[in-house]
């Protein structure tokens, strides 16, 4: 008898097929735009100077292995919300905010998609078409009823209207997902005004917001990235906010992170609180500590702290200047102002518009590898082959 006769293979992932691709790729002039890590003008992922100092501080000074709390490293929580929510913000100083540590904003996802299905149940939650495919699958697989409501047309733009008369239509009392800044996959973000109407239309609707802010720093700046964030905060009773600190700490393989809970007063903050150390007990237990002992280490040393915002600033600034780049390179070809929005979105990524059959064929004509939506990871890019991407595009557009 065999027990696993039944069981399927399940198709791989296409980014990380993707990642496989590009390794087997014998090409010298091969070019990973893909995979959404941070990579420097060498084609690393480096490891932030900020962050080597703080782990050579707790080699030196860490005396245990112990177990942390269900809901982390209280020093890491406290400093996250600080950094997410402003570190003079009236609902920290009001008890009314905490941070729950998960591992990495992909745990933050889960754990808050449970905390739906578990205490909200009948909710339904919204998310933008498109959106990062794994919001899909966490929030199914939790049982949640997925929705959509529209963020980018055919036509490759931001479709703001569109996007508010379907939240318009929303059920009172669901859940919506809303990236804070840097829109994954496209790259769109909504202005202030435009944040502001959406505000309006959520606290209408009586909607629960559920803001992905995975790329703080990665926009405009901490502070400027942190607007819609702390503009919900400010005017909403209830929100829930997923951090990530894969990106703007470099710590991808740490998985690091949290899911921040706003409530209308402190007994219920501890309410919620309750339901989702339980809800991770049952999903991984207690967090790891490394990565937001580093964090923690960060963010509280004030020159720490400074040369870490230095390093963000610069990978920042790295990634807009590639963008910028591109779009000048494609000017001989006549292409400029067909990808000028390159240019004005923030974040890693970029929907450049192209389909999945110019894709393909940069692949497999030219080894550059995108995913077949078209998103492309900028800060990927060389910024001595932007001509030569340039001429590939030209090639198949």
């Amino acid at each position: 008898m065999s027990h696993f006769q039944s069981v399927a293979r399940v198709p791989g992932d296409p980014i990380l097929g993707l990642m496989e691709a590009f390794r087997a790729d014998p090409s010298p002039a091969k070019l990973d735009l893909g995979v959404g890590v941070y990579k420097d003008a060498e084609g690393r992922t480096p490891i932030m100077a900020a962050v080597k100092q703080a782990e050579q501080r707790l080699l030196a000074t860490e005396t245990t292995k112990t177990y942390t709390s269900g809901h982390g490293d209280e020093a890491f929580g406290a400093q996250l919300a600080g950094l997410v929510l402003g570190a003079d913000s009236p609902l920290l100083a009001g008890q009314r905010a905490g941070a729950t540590q998960t591992p990495g904003g992909t745990g933050a996802l889960r754990l808050s998609a449970d905390f739906l299905a578990h205490c909200l149940p009948g909710r339904g939650i919204w998310l933008s078409d498109p959106t990062w495919p794994i919001h899909e699958t966490i929030f199914a697989e939790a049982g949640l009823k997925v929705s959509h409501y529209p963020y980018v047309g055919a036509d490759n733009r931001l479709n703001v209207e569109a996007m508010l008369a379907a939240l318009e239509q929303v059920p009172s009392g669901d859940v919506v997902l809303l990236h804070a800044c840097c829109h994954n996959p496209t790259g769109f973000d909504l202005s202030h005004d435009d944040w502001q109407r959406v505000l309006d239309v959520v606290r209408r609707r009586e909607l629960l917001p559920l803001i992905d802010f995975a790329y703080q720093g990665f926009g405009d700046g901490l502070e400027e990235d942190a607007w819609a964030v702390r503009l919900f905060a400010a005017e909403l009773p209830e929100l829930l906010i997923t951090s990530s600190c894969s990106k703007n700490f470099g710590l991808y393989r740490e998985r690091t992170g949290a899911l921040l809970v706003c409530a209308a007063d402190h007994d219920k903050l501890l309410d919620v609180r309750s339901q989702l150390a339980s809800l991770a007990r049952n999903l991984w237990s207690t967090p790891p500590f490394h990565g937001a002992a580093v964090v923690a280490t960060i963010l509280a040393d004030p020159a720490l702290k400074r040369e870490w915002q230095r390093e963000l600033d610069a990978m920042r600034e790295r990634v807009l200047r590639l963008r910028h780049g591109l779009v000048e390179a494609l000017q001989p070809f006549g292409l400029a102002e067909r990808f000028a929005h390159i240019a004005s979105q923030r974040g890693m990524f970029s929907y450049t518009g192209l389909s999945p059959e110019q894709v393909r064929r940069l692949r497999a004509e030219f080894s550059v590898y995108l995913v077949g939506s078209g998103r492309a990871n900028v800060a990927g890019l060389d910024e001595r082959r932007l001509g030569e991407l340039a001429a590939a595009i030209a090639r198949v557009c």
